[in-house]
């Protein structure tokens, strides 16, 4: 599993595969420990990517605490790829994420389905435009995610594909920040639909309407495909499913 040189320890690639499935045999005896311990209460760790911790975990949490009131949850809201390593290395019990985990060592639960859709503020150039192309977008100032994020993945790698250059003038990882900078003018930017309902039934927002997009994905669940699923899991995993 190791190799010593030079007085220090390197893990080997055999330590390498042994190291995911290690944390989750700890962790699997860990939770057990837990609730011989104190059968009558629970904790449940949930990682949320960015639009889910905004709009959706408090909902869920709402129905969870009240069906389930001996149980603790704590909630970390974080981008897609750290939320899905965090369950990786057992951090997290379980995530909600918009989009697919890249793991195989992850096992998926479909939800409900989200949008993606294209925005500018009221007075910007392109607010009048009508329906656009991807030729429109040429140059304009690209207010996007952190590198990591869903959302900024897929809208860029499809119009890398179309052969379309941006000016990045913004990376943010605060989704309150970008709606700001774009109700500003200073930039269009791709975001989840049910981030930007109040902002656009106010008239500050605009879509855009692009022929190559909507982009819709799945709003996920995801454990380890070795988590030991609690009851208490169980049940806010049923309360996830039964979510309108």
């Amino acid at each position: 599993l190791f190799e010593r040189l030079s007085q220090r320890l390197y893990i080997t690639e055999a330590g390498r595969e042994l190291l995911s499935p290690a944390r989750h045999i700890v962790g699997a005896f860990d939770d057990m420990e837990t609730d011989m311990a104190n059968a009558s209460h629970s904790k449940i760790r949930i990682g949320c990517s960015v639009s889910v911790g905004t709009v959706l975990i408090n909902d869920l949490l709402d129905i969870a605490e009240a069906a389930m009131p001996d149980c603790a949850f704590s909630v970390t809201v974080d981008n897609t790829s750290r939320i899905e390593r965090s369950i990786l290395s057992n951090e997290a019990d379980i995530g909600i994420i918009e989009g697919i985990a890249e793991s195989d060592e992850l096992t998926l639960i479909p939800l409900i389905t989200d949008e993606l859709v294209l925005i500018c503020g009221k007075n910007h150039r392109l607010a009048l435009s009508g329906k656009i192309n991807f030729k429109d977008l040429e140059g304009e100032n690209l207010i996007s995610r952190e590198k990591g994020s869903y959302e900024r993945n897929q809208f860029e790698k499809l119009a890398q594909r179309m052969g379309i250059s941006f000016n990045r003038s913004w990376s943010c990882t605060n989704t309150e920040a970008i709606k700001n900078a774009v109700i500003k003018g200073r930039g269009i930017a791709v975001m989840s639909a049910m981030l930007i309902k109040r902002e656009l039934e106010a008239g500050e927002l605009v879509t855009l309407e692009l022929d190559e997009l909507p982009i819709r994905r799945t709003v996920h669940l995801i454990h380890h495909k070795n988590k030991y699923i609690t009851p208490a899991i169980a049940a806010f995993t049923e309360i996830c499913k039964n979510y309108k």
